[in-house]
């Protein structure tokens, strides 16, 4: 079946939709596989699967609802699934293990193929819980959850007094770490793993002569540093080669880190999205965990960066989507004939602002009041956490009668240059009036994914002549065919 075909059968009145569940669980100790429907549906013998009954129990929900973050953080969408347990014939399954195991989720017409269903959703499931006696709900959660974990328990090990500390690791170009101690009888310090360069190593913020292995992770230095403090820069992981850019290292992290059985493979990534990022983004970044970080967070702190979001696709896939006006690609042309008639509202209207701060250039080890014989200078920046660039727009700020010493946002971002270009970026996307409005769409608007450029039209709001615009929200019922837009313009 061709997308125009699908589309057809998608705007068809008459369409006799229905959806096909497939979810894993743990049951008595056993991972199987559970198929479901709303509708009966048996597969053929040359479908795959193989002569399957889809038990037609789902009755309700399957709602999806996902939103881009416009303050950048982290966030998992979420929905769910009613289905029927009038007889309490499904009472058993609530002693199943539901928890993080994946569900897709196919739609299509009771008449077509197996191959002819399309996939709409795939994720996790997070419960199957009972509300009344009448039915049974799984709850769902977008695949990021699977990365909603400690990116790493790797330990020093050892007979060593930090063999119980987790090995840091460093991503891209981090300023001024502090690496672990890791033989204190030979004063070798490290890392987690190869790192691309240990660029300089300081003892109270003076350089040091050091024994490098880049291979490992480790220095030595040559002199005994006695009490004093050892901090490094460092250019940091370089397991699947060095690029200290944002979506090689969400690539990385995603397929690299994390629980074994829970990591990304290259299927749940959109490879074609994260190149495309990747040469509109080249900036230079660095991120430092130390400790028992979170894989989906670290994730969302380097998109964040350059003001993107981690989201899933419908097919289920990793993508950077940046909020951005106008969006990239063709936009979408969305006008009366898209949309529910008289459905559309403004639901929310963003504040202005006359001036965007960014924190840049991270030093992640703060020493005030050094002694050792360096400039006042370098002293003074080993004593900055952040360095920073403001930019301001004098008109916006005179006519809104706004400060112009914004709340600063931290970044990941490594150059002065890069800061303010992304100041001015946000700031030029935010210093007008921005509004984000909502409609119910016509059925093909459920095609649409977060962060579309489109063009949104109406009679209403000032749209009469179409204004550049950028999906933000959107909130899914394959069952019914109905969908609800959200749209920054």
């Amino acid at each position: 079946m061709t997308e125009m075909q699908f589309l057809e059968w998608l705007q068809h009145p008459a369409a006799a939709r229905m959806v096909l569940i497939e979810a894993q669980v743990n049951v008595a100790g056993q991972e199987t596989t559970r198929y479901l429907s709303s509708k009966p549906y048996v597969t053929g013998e040359g479908d795959v699967p193989a002569s399957i009954e889809y038990m037609p129990w789902a009755t309700g929900g399957l709602a999806f609802t996902e939103q881009v973050s416009l303050s950048g953080e982290a966030g998992l969408s979420g929905g769910d699934i009613e289905l029927d347990n009038a007889d309490g014939g499904l009472d058993c399954w609530l002693a199943d293990v539901w928890r993080n195991r994946a569900i897709k989720v196919w739609t299509g017409d009771p008449s077509w193929p197996r191959a002819d269903f399309r996939l709409v959703f795939d994720g996790i499931l997070d419960s199957v819980v009972s509300t009344s006696r009448e039915s049974l709900t799984m709850v769902l959660r977008d695949k990021l959850q699977r990365l909603n974990t400690q990116i790493t328990e790797a330990k020093l090990g050892g007979a060593s007094p930090n063999k119980d500390a987790i090995l840091p690791i460093p991503f891209g170009e981090c300023h001024n770490v502090s690496p672990l101690l890791t033989n204190p009888a030979t004063l070798e310090y490290g890392f987690l793993g190869s790192v691309e360069s240990i660029a300089e190593v300081r003892a109270n913020g003076k350089p040091v002569a050091v024994a490098v292995d880049n291979a490992t992770g480790r220095f030595q230095p040559i002199t005994n540093p006695q009490a004093q403090v050892i901090t490094v820069s460092v250019q940091g992981d370089k397991g699947a080669g060095y690029a200290p850019r944002i979506a090689p290292l969400v690539q990385r992290i995603a397929t690299g880190f994390g629980k074994e059985t829970d990591r990304f493979t290259l299927d749940d990534l959109d490879l074609a999205n994260l190149a495309a990022f990747d040469a509109a983004h080249p900036q230079l970044v660095g991120l430092y965990l130390a400790d028992r970080g979170n894989q989906a967070l670290a994730i969302q702190q380097l998109a964040a960066s350059v003001g993107a979001q981690a989201i899933m696709s419908r097919a289920g896939q990793l993508r950077l989507v940046q909020i951005a006006l106008p969006g990239t690609g063709v936009p979408v042309d969305i006008g009366p004939d898209q949309m529910k008639e008289h459905s559309l509202h403004p639901v929310q209207c963003l504040p202005v602002v006359a001036a965007v701060k960014i924190g840049f250039d991270k030093n992640w080890t703060v020493q005030a009041g050094l002694t050792t014989s360096i400039p006042p200078e370098h002293a003074d920046l080993y004593a900055t956490e952040w360095l920073t660039e403001t930019v301001v727009d004098e008109a916006v700020r005179t006519r809104y009668r706004l400060s112009d010493d914004p709340v600063q946002i931290d970044t990941c971002l490594k150059t002065r240059a890069d800061a303010h270009a992304e100041a001015a970026r946000r700031l030029a996307l935010n210093s007008v009036p921005r509004t984000i409005y909502e409609f119910d769409g016509e059925p093909e608007m459920m095609l649409l994914e977060l962060g579309q450029a489109v063009t949104l039209r109406d009679e209403r709001f000032g749209l009469q002549e179409g204004m550049p615009g950028v999906v933000v929200m959107l909130s899914r019922f394959w069952l019914t065919g109905r969908v609800t837009v959200g749209v920054l313009v």
